[in-house]
């Protein structure tokens, strides 16, 4: 049995995978201050569900995966741990000065952006290494030494340390660790060489002051979540999901905290690309993940999941850079829990503010008093305010129909439905600006691919995102409101390494590429042999970051093979840069010289396969409901007015079966809203699949 759970902002999702590889999703409200309540929470609904005590189910569990926003709450909160920075003599400004870029150049109103770790707590170190790895200016180890004694004085719990061309030699970096262990003993800190081996000072530096600020709070996190669910009866395997869309052991992540910063949402296109192959050929895919907080939208191109190191946690330019590969992931406050609200000048917004988990939307009755999306929806008709999942919790429609006509139907003087209405067609606006931001601004054409909606809140406006964008095909996955968790339980467990050598394709360097390409498949397979031993079967797959010579930046390319013998394998590694040079800018330019830089190995271990593609009742989702769903329901479109709309069991619904709405279809954790001009029907895979 294995138990995938994601701790979103509103809600912790749930999915456990029983004995007999059926799946089973929970949704149990998170706890903001304490985020592990949420997954015991939701796992004592499973143990209610399956008539067993929890600690009866725990202990019967293999393994659990976890993805969490803990270490990207702490970030954005300001609680992660005192961390100084210590960097080479001379270069005090890496964090400050950041790479130069400014979202408003010619506004000098805006306040200079304050660098992750404060100048007060940046300290220089004596020593230089050159781009040769040729030592420079020995390591003042005394003054090192002295460095350590402040950082004890002034209580610091976390120490960075980021020398120039610590890529090419480690040396004094790793002297310095030593010394740090010696005299600052206790106190975690992150050498990086080790987390990052990558060109760009300041996104080398960025990414480790960031995992070291992280260190404390997460080693204290994860070390609750094992010890908690150990004492409440669980004796299998932690996992925790990375940035990268794969899973590492707790005490791994708790090592190098800042795989921890997008886990969770980058398991969204993992489940999106399975559902995609099942149910479409479209040559691209679209993953929105809904939440309660933000609107989630990532993408499969050709198959592939791209990565990205230009992840900003804020604003950027403003914000801070990770530096660190990452799914590309583009997200905004418009989920169900934005709130509506009227500007000054008389226009309706909705976010990025959000009523959370707490107090949550008007309609919860837990507080909150003003209007969202969800409260939106209710009004309209789209949600069952007696069978909100599954009808364990009551929502009151008077009460959000209230704050909508004093909030926003009477600031605007329209009606009520007309303002619910507004309130869905402005968070639609946003939902596709977001989408177009990460397709049609890459060259992909949404008419070309196909709409994976996830989330909770995935089904009440994917239809008239889909119709906005001339996606011709939307598919919400049985699973789909759990998406994340769901992807869980598809991936793999994943590890990268890194390193940085230069060399060109007019004087490529055979002997030198395939002793680095050596090094990191060795690292690779001790990755193989230890954490991922108990895999079934694994593998291990090369990339080439490259560039046309006296470009800023470079593309990532896959490499078919992890030795370079022949030419012939030189000259496919340089078309293929080509092709994806032109598939990406539209242009390619086979006269130029191309720049070879970094070199990435990345080992998949694949655990335990899904089995939702298996024969019969076997990776399917069940669920345990009190009533079935039938008959018709009001409903209100804009532009349209009132309609009755009939009502679909999501669970029960016969394949293939081709219906038109206007309909309802309703599954005890999401609800999907089909309008007149909408065909859908329910896929041999358990999925919704509707054309607009």
């Amino acid at each position: 049995m294995r138990f995938a759970c994601d701790t979103g902002g509103t809600f912790t999702d749930l999915i456990v995978e029983d004995d007999q590889d059926r799946l089973h999703m929970y949704k149990a409200s998170t706890t903001p201050a304490d985020p592990v309540k949420g997954v015991l929470d939701a796992l004592a609904l499973a143990a209610t569900d399956m008539d067993l005590s929890l600690a009866e189910l725990l202990s019967r569990g293999e393994m659990l995966i976890h993805g969490t926003t803990h270490a990207i709450n702490a970030i954005i909160t300001g609680t992660t741990a005192k961390t100084a920075f210590l960097t080479t003599a001379g270069h005090p400004d890496i964090l400050v000065l950041r790479e130069g870029g400014r979202i408003e150049p010619f506004n000098f109103v805006a306040a200079y952006p304050e660098p992750y770790v404060p100048r007060a707590l940046t300290f220089e170190v004596p020593e230089r290494i050159n781009s040769a790895g040729t030592v420079h200016t020995p390591l003042d180890e005394a003054a090192v030494v002295n460095i350590a004694d402040t950082l004890r004085a002034r209580s610091v719990e976390s120490v960075a340390v980021c020398l120039l061309w610590s890529i090419s030699n480690p040396t004094h970096e790793l002297r310095v660790g030593e010394l740090l262990d010696q005299h600052l003993p206790g106190v975690p800190f992150t050498l990086s060489h080790r987390l990052n081996p990558a060109l760009r000072e300041y996104r080398r530096a960025s990414s480790t002051a960031i995992d070291a600020s992280l260190k404390p709070l997460m080693g204290r996190y994860l070390g609750g979540l094992t010890e908690r669910l150990a004492d409440a009866g669980f004796s299998g395997r932690t996992l925790v999901l990375t940035s990268q869309g794969g899973m590492l052991d707790a005490g791994d992540v708790a090592q190098k905290p800042i795989h921890a910063i997008n886990s969770g949402p980058s398991m969204a296109p993992i489940a999106g690309r399975h559902y995609a192959r099942s149910d479409s050929d479209a040559p691209n895919v679209i993953i929105a993940d809904t939440g309660g907080t933000t609107y989630d939208v990532s993408l499969v191109r050709q198959g592939r999941i791209p990565l990205t190191k230009e992840t900003w946690i804020g604003q950027p330019f403003r914000g801070h850079m990770t530096g660190f590969p990452s799914i590309d992931i583009k997200s905004v406050g418009a989920g169900g829990g934005s709130i509506a609200w009227v500007d000054a000048g008389g226009l309706l917004h909705v976010g990025p503010q959000s009523s959370g988990a707490v107090p949550g939307p008007v309609c919860y009755g837990a507080g909150g008093t003003e209007p969202t999306m969800t409260d939106a929806c209710l009004t309209l008709g789209y949600v069952d305010p007696d069978n909100f999942l599954g009808g364990t919790m009551q929502l009151d429609s008077a009460a959000a129909a209230k704050a909508i006509e004093d909030k926003v139907a009477g600031p605007l003087g329209i009606s009520l439905l007309d303002a619910a209405g507004a309130i869905v067609s402005v968070a639609t606006e946003n939902m596709v600006q977001a989408i177009a931001d990460i397709t049609v601004n890459q060259g992909i054409d949404p008419a070309d691919s196909v709409l994976i909606g996830g989330g909770g809140a995935a089904g009440l406006n994917s239809v008239a995102i889909a119709r906005r964008l001339g996606c011709p095909n939307v598919i919400i996955p049985e699973t789909g409101a759990g998406l994340s968790a769901a992807g869980a339980l598809m991936s793999d467990l994943t590890h990268e390494y890194r390193a940085t050598f230069f060399t060109t394709s007019t004087a490529f360097d055979d002997d030198g590429v395939n002793r680095v390409l050596e090094e990191l498949r060795e690292q690779c397979q001790t990755f193989v042999d230890g954490p991922g031993s108990g895999a079934e079967s694994h593998d291990i797959e090369y990339t080439v970051e490259a560039r046309y010579a006296s470009q800023v930046w470079e593309i990532e390319v896959p490499l078919i093979d992890s030795t370079f013998a022949n030419a012939e394998q030189l000259a496919k590694v340089v078309e293929d840069f080509h092709a994806t040079h032109e598939q990406i800018f539209a242009i390619r330019d086979p006269g130029s010289v191309i720049e070879f830089v970094g070199w990435t190995a990345t080992a998949r271990c694949h655990v335990r396969p899904f089995s939702h593609e298996q024969q019969g009742d076997r990776g399917r989702l069940h669920t345990s409901r009190g009533r079935s769903v039938s008959g018709t329901r009001t409903i209100y479109f804009g532009g349209v007015g009132q309609v009755d709309a009939a009502l679909y069991d999501f669970e029960t619904m016969e394949s293939s079966v081709v219906h038109r709405g206007p309909a309802i279809i309703e599954s005890p954790f999401t609800t999907v809203v089909a309008d007149a001009e909408t065909t859908f029907q329910r896929t041999a895979s358990g999925s919704l699949l509707m054309q607009p």
